[in-house]
């Protein structure tokens, strides 16, 4: 119990900012999970739930009391969403258990499943803005929709074993980092930009695993 309080009460003051330690923790898991994701390993489910419920405390500001009275009404809600997308995924990704550690190997979608991904993603910003503006969310509104939404179709893709997800993670970074320095969520801010990087690392590397598993998939069809 003694954890929990430290947990929700520990701060970090640089001048005069104020960052909660939970924000940080919170997004060291999420990092652990794009690793996990990125190498393919099942346990990047679970992790990712975990910095997932730290992260929804934090960006539900004023529900729990925190320093930043911010509210970001997409970052909040997606966390929820993550943790309800991240058990499908990690069902998927352990169903097979003659194949332990790596249980899933990446494929290209469809240029029809790319085209649907792309739409959805525009639709669902659109939908979401006027939503999450009446709600209260912080402005730009427009910046948390197309986080939520992209972040929806990318854990979505990464359960599926879509090697396109990462790039949809790279289009959430782009917009998540000015709207989260603005916000003054200054550690998910920087965290983001690095994800940044790390996403379209990773984006990279399941192209490299998709390059060699054709020639096999070639060899076995001829």
């Amino acid at each position: 119990m003694a954890l929990l309080h430290w947990l929700f009460d520990a701060q970090l003051v640089i001048g005069s900012q104020t960052i909660l330690w939970r924000e940080v923790i919170g997004n060291v898991f999420g990092l652990l999970s794009a690793l996990g994701g990125m190498r393919r390993r099942a346990w990047a489910w679970p992790v990712g739930i975990v910095g997932n419920a730290l992260l929804l405390t934090v960006f539900l500001g004023v529900a729990f009391n925190t320093p930043n009275p911010v509210n970001l009404l997409g970052q909040a809600g997606r966390q929820i969403m993550f943790i309800v997308v991240s058990g499908y995924g990690w069902w998927r990704w352990t169903r097979r258990p003659d194949r332990p550690g790596a249980v899933i190997e990446p494929r290209w979608a469809s240029w029809r499943t790319r085209l649907l991904l792309i739409v959805a993603l525009f639709a669902g910003t659109l939908l979401l803005t006027p939503i999450f503006r009446a709600l209260g969310s912080y402005e730009p509104v427009w910046s948390d929709a197309w986080i939520f939404a992209g972040s929806i179709l990318a854990t979505y893709g990464m359960a599926k074993g879509w090697t396109e997800f990462w790039l949809i993670w790279v289009a959430v970074d782009i917009v998540g980092v000015p709207l989260l320095f603005s916000a003054g969520y200054y550690a998910s801010g920087l965290m983001y930009a690095f994800y940044g990087v790390f996403t379209l690392t990773g984006f990279f590397v399941w192209k490299r695993r998709n390059a060699v598993l054709r020639p096999s998939l070639e060899t076995v069809g001829a």
